[in-house]
């Protein structure tokens, strides 16, 4: 079959990819234990459940408006008012199908061809593909490592151009965990509005951050920047609601509509019954939230210090998400010559699945997800020491 000269800019998603691989494994009997999956393994919260259980009785299973119900636009808004003084209305947000959606619907309504998106890298594995897809051009700046990859903004602004339509800000980033301090934010921002440039700013893992820290958000600086800002969120992680499939954006109107509009050809509205559960989620999930956020840094601290105990192996802890990104190059060697092959190795002879860092722009990295449990956590980090004291 021929297919569209575009499909040439987009490929498999390596954390699919590694998931797919575990399963099969799995499927044929192997005890695998899975660091490659980002999805908390906690439950979905008690009142999204049975918000959502009560609306499939009562038979709330009919299309809704395609930008979602108006009582969770109406919701989000009044959460990023009250908590940051965002200027947004329930008109100018977009309930989605996941936060993945709502980025790939600013990346076709927003990007063409001749245009650069600017990235901090490492950086999540679907960014640079939705850019290319759409038809635009990767221009990365990368993040280092040694001051555990924070996103500077005399980088970014630095790389700004004639072309440059956009900036994806994501903090705390996927797979890096860095995050972007609140003055490096102003400044980007406040650079890109002088150029009509438009920064995105995925805020998915904004709960996520530790040593007691809180996430600089882009929706504190909306109302003095108000054509300039995209944010984009989910209730995958925050509320453990991955396989609900709940994503949302707010910015300026003409995005909004537009992206409104590619959604209305593409899915149409998301699901009925799970935006009745996050927005049951959204009002009265704080506490579960505040439980996965303890756990999560209990087993970052866990996991950061027996990472960096390993031979050859170096770590910072990551100050936000759930991932941590450790330099593993000191073990390419023989057939081991870059990140993939050591991951694929390590799958197929360990049973331990991780996402090489090559996905996200780093061969030297890998990345471990910590939204395991510390049981399995102990048993990877076990059938990884003795594949490196191996190799």
């Amino acid at each position: 079959m021929h297919l569209a000269a575009r499909m040439s800019r987009i490929g498999e998603s390596a954390t699919l990819k590694v998931s797919r691989r575990a399963a099969e494994l799995k499927a044929s009997g192997a005890d695998v234990v899975d660091f490659g999956a980002g999805e908390p393994d906690f439950a979905s919260p008690g009142v999204a459940v049975e918000a959502a259980r009560q609306a499939l009785a009562d038979g709330f299973t009919k299309y809704t408006p395609t930008s979602g119900i108006p009582a969770l636009r109406r919701a989000l808004a009044e959460r990023f008012a009250r908590q940051y003084g965002a200027p947004w209305t329930a008109d100018q947000v977009l309930v989605s199908v996941g936060g993945k959606g709502a980025l790939f619907e600013i990346a076709l309504a927003l990007f063409e061809e001749g245009q650069e998106v600017i990235l901090h890298t490492p950086t999540w594995v679907s960014f640079p593909e939705q850019i290319r897809f759409a038809g635009a051009r990767v221009v990365e700046v990368p993040t280092d490592g040694a001051d555990g990859f924070a996103v500077h903004a005399e980088k970014i602004v630095g790389a700004f151009t004639a072309r440059t339509r956009a900036v994806i800000l994501n903090s705390p980033c996927n797979p890096t965990g860095g995050v972007i301090a609140a003055e490096d934010l102003r400044a980007i921002v406040a650079a890109a509005a002088e150029r009509g440039i438009v920064v995105i700013a995925d805020e998915t893992y904004e709960r996520f951050v530790y040593d007691g820290g809180t996430a600089a958000s882009a929706a504190a600086l909306a109302s003095a920047y108000p054509e300039t800002i995209a944010l984009v969120g989910s209730f995958s992680k925050t509320y453990a609601m991955t396989g609900w499939r709940v994503g949302y954006l707010l910015g300026p109107p003409p995005l909004v509509r537009a992206a409104a509009e590619i959604q209305g050809h593409a899915t149409s509205n998301p699901t009925s019954f799970a935006m009745v559960g996050a927005l049951a989620a959204l009002a009265g999930a704080e506490g579960d939230i505040e439980a996965m956020v303890a756990e999560y840094q209990a087993r970052r601290d866990l996991l950061v210090p027996a990472l960096a105990a390993l031979p050859g192996v170096t770590c910072q802890p990551p100050k936000g998400a759930f991932y941590a990104f450790p330099d593993v190059s000191a073990h390419f060697r023989g057939d081991i010559t870059d990140s993939t092959s050591f991951a694929e190795r390590l799958l197929e002879e360990a049973h331990v699945a991780l996402v090489a860092g090559a996905a996200f722009g780093s061969d030297r990295h890998v990345r471990i997800s910590f939204a395991c449990s510390r049981h399995e956590l102990a048993r990877g980090l076990e059938r990884l020491e003795r594949f490196l004291r191996r190799n």
